[in-house]
């Protein structure tokens, strides 16, 4: 599926210019060959200030409805916008006919995911969902190693996105009411789950334990899940705001080896700075205190093993993929139905966590 290709650069129209849109998309979008950032939807004043200081040539618009009357000029629509949003304006945008980049997760419920993939498929056009943390640096490195063998048969994957919060920010994120698809479970959580089943395919089971840990706290803000994928790996994922001490991002252990990796990926905070792809040759990259360690027998706290570089992280490689799948019908980087598992387990995961029983996929 190609959508349109007619047009170089190819226009895109941005819904929403809070966290997701300033920080990951407008940038990462500006810095790719090939798109061009045409029109940011915030109805925010402020907001349209700091996009168009940040990008004078962008045109701002107040509504999702100004952004589709001019539908015909535009190539990509991404939807940056709250949770509760992403599946009316992914609908919208392509039975207007346009490509739709939708930022995770794409949907409250996997069904919803699929009826957005089938209507892609009736339209021929491009649905695809930003997760970004397929080019962190430590999962890039990991797939590397799994790929040539360093670590033999993998038998657990840890995983950690970890934060210490103990006040409660407020907002649609933390709401408690259903509609706005808050909490951590399936924001964090869709992080953590995509990484797992990209790695080693599907789950079929999981098993959960989520709870409301902070004072006036309203939705999940400590869950803990683990998968059992059909191939025998175990993936336990934490997703956390009241972690006081961090542990490790990821804990791999295989048959030969293990690889373990302390640290967050510095490009969310490059971009929090200001900084951009593109202005520089170390984009991605970690200093070496910070590189995991491969070994056997050994914590890694006590020099076990072997330090393992850190390849860079690439955020701009999903957006460069996005150009060559509209303009040259390369694959999608992340499809609508590899959201949709994602979405699978997290319901699942939910379901356990209430019933405190394990749910088989």
């Amino acid at each position: 599926m190609t959508g349109r290709t007619t047009r170089t650069p190819l226009r895109v129209g941005l819904v929403g210019y809070g966290l997701a849109g300033s920080v990951f998309h407008a940038p990462l979008i500006a810095a790719t060959e090939g798109l061009a950032l045409d029109t940011v939807v915030t109805s925010n004043p402020e907001r349209q200030e700091q996009a168009r200081a940040e990008f004078p040539d962008v045109r701002t618009v107040a509504t999702p409805d100004d952004l589709f009357a001019r539908a015909g000029d535009l190539d990509l629509i991404v939807v940056a916008s709250p949770n509760k949003t992403h599946v009316p304006l992914a609908t919208t945008a392509l039975k207007a006919g346009l490509p739709v980049v939708v930022d995770k997760p794409i949907a409250g419920t996997a069904a919803e995911a699929r009826e957005l993939a089938a209507l892609a498929e009736q339209h021929s056009l491009l649905l695809s969902v930003f997760q970004n943390r397929r080019w962190d640096n430590d999962f890039l490195t990991l797939r590397k190693l799994i790929a040539e063998g360093e670590l033999g048969d993998v038998w657990r994957f840890e995983s950690r996105f970890e934060r210490w919060r103990p006040q409660p920010k407020g907002g649609w994120r933390e709401s408690g009411d259903p509609a706005e698809i808050g909490g951590l479970l399936y924001d964090l959580g869709s992080h953590v789950v995509d990484q797992a089943l990209a790695l080693f395919g599907p789950a079929a089971s999981v098993y959960a334990e989520s709870d409301i840990r902070r004072p006036g706290a309203e939705t999940d803000d400590d869950t803990f899940f683990a998968l059992t994928h059909t191939n025998g790996v175990r993936s336990h994922l934490y997703v956390s705001a009241t972690t006081a001490q961090l542990g490790p991002r990821f804990r791999v252990l295989g048959s030969k080896a293990g690889y373990v990796k302390y640290g967050l990926d510095p490009q969310e905070a490059d971009l929090r700075d200001g900084r951009r792809p593109g202005t520089s040759d170390s984009w991605g990259q970690e200093p070496e205190s910070l590189h995991g360690r491969v070994g056997a027998g050994e914590s890694p706290l006590t020099g076990g093993g072997r330090p393992e570089p850190t390849l860079p992280g690439d955020y701009p490689a999903y957006y460069a993929a996005v150009a060559a799948a509209l303009r040259d019908g390369a694959p999608n980087p992340v499809t609508a139905l590899e959201a949709a598992a994602t979405l699978d387990v997290l319901e699942a995961a939910r379901r356990s966590a209430r019933d405190g029983v394990t749910v088989t996929l």
